[in-house]
């Protein structure tokens, strides 16, 4: 993780860097995923929320058509490419969520001009907390303004989806960008991926007397490899064999019929996607009728799924979980696309440290590197800040 870049810093770093002062600065925040994982591709429920760390451009536009691009952290150094030639294979490392963004633009028919930008973010990467939406989503914000773009958030989350696919090589859904466009202070976002509408429901841990700690267990992950693309095809496989167009149009009483139907692994797969829908759904009423206290079981039941039906955690996040829950926490699950990453724990504000200082130990007991844990709050959206 890097250390946090205010506008007026990022602002004085691009004049160090390009010479001359930003057009403006812009912000997009990583996420959380509450509850609902992998559903999103499957046309299902999510509910994730924006957190208060992001990633930020200060970028301007230039008369010519060169791109440079520059970041505060690693050790790349400027990367220039041509506007009127973007191609994934020229872009390296993170580079490929801006350029990714701008191919997307110029496939909608935007003119993307030249331009310089420099990043600065403190979403950790690789800990399943969407680092490379939230570079996404402040470069499509910029963009959308600087270059006329007039799209709206719904279009916004489509060029970002389509950068990801066709440009990075990652099959995501529209979850992670969704959240980093339309997040709001103290709300996750209810949304429907079948046909984007979205509604903010509360989620005020603190005020709750709770906070949420995200465990990165500093394995890192990678959507754009195989695990992730194999369990899509899964769940492809799975509505195909079922006859129905996503796994969305299946409730609870089907799944019954399901297992006569489908091998034993696709079976897997498409129950927990099925329930893991229907927690989504449990999770948001019992926010509007109870509060953040009453969704740890919940929490507990989907990790469970995702460890045994969709095999996506692996032994740190487990533990993660396991040492969490047995210090204290009233859930935890592992968030993300899985296979490393972040779990989440909701966890008694007196209960904090104990919970903090429980997995560290259970991480040193087994030989594991020590994780990094921090609380987060559900924080805005994209937005302009210089």
């Amino acid at each position: 993780m890097t250390a946090r870049f205010g506008p007026g810093e990022l602002s004085a770093s691009f004049r160090s860097v390009f010479g001359t002062d930003p057009d403006g600065v812009w912000q997009a925040p990583g996420r959380v995923n509450l509850i609902g994982e992998h559903t999103d591709y499957n046309e299902g429920f999510v509910l994730p929320f924006a957190i208060d760390r992001t990633a930020r451009v200060a970028v301007r536009l230039r008369p010519d058509s060169t791109i440079r691009l520059m970041s505060t952290f690693g050790n790349q150094g400027l990367t220039t490419a041509d506007a009127g030639s973007l191609s994934r294979a020229a872009a390296r490392g993170w580079t490929k969520y801006p350029l990714g963004v701008l191919w997307a633009l110029q496939q909608r028919g935007l003119a993307v001009p030249g331009l310089d930008l420099l990043l600065a973010s403190d979403v950790p990467r690789g800990a399943g907390l969407s680092s490379s939406h939230a570079i996404e989503c402040a470069v499509v914000t910029a963009m959308n303004e600087l270059a006329g773009g007039g799209l709206g958030v719904e279009d916004m989350v489509l060029v970002t989806q389509r950068a990801e696919n066709d440009f990075v090589g990652a099959p995501t859904g529209i979850m992670d960008q969704s959240a980093s466009l339309r997040g709001s202070s103290d709300h996750a976002v209810f949304l429907d991926c079948r046909d984007q509408s979205v509604e903010l429901v509360p989620f005020d841990a603190e005020q709750a007397g709770l906070e949420l700690l995200v465990i990165d267990t500093k394995v890192s992950h990678s959507h754009a490899t195989g695990g992730y693309a194999a369990r899509r095809v899964s769940c492809e496989l799975g509505a195909e064999v079922l006859g129905v167009a996503s796994l969305r149009s299946l409730s609870l009483g089907d799944l019954d019929e399901a297992l006569g139907l489908l091998d034993e692994e696709t079976f897997r797969r498409v129950r927990h996607v099925v329930t893991e829908n229907d927690r989504v759904l449990q999770t948001v009423e019992a926010l509007r009728s109870a509060g953040p206290r009453a969704i740890g079981p919940l929490l507990d039941a989907s990790h469970g799924s995702m460890r045994d039906d969709f095999e996506i955690s692996c032994p740190e996040l487990d533990l993660a979980v396991e040492a969490a829950r047995s210090a204290g926490a009233l859930g935890a699950r592992m968030t993300g696309g899985g296979f490393g990453g972040s779990a989440i724990a909701l966890t008694p504000q007196g209960a904090a440290r104990g919970v903090r200082d429980a997995v560290g130990r259970s991480f040193a007991a087994a030989g594991y590197a020590a994780p990094d844990i921090f609380s987060v709050r559900p924080a805005a959206g994209a937005m302009r800040v210089a």
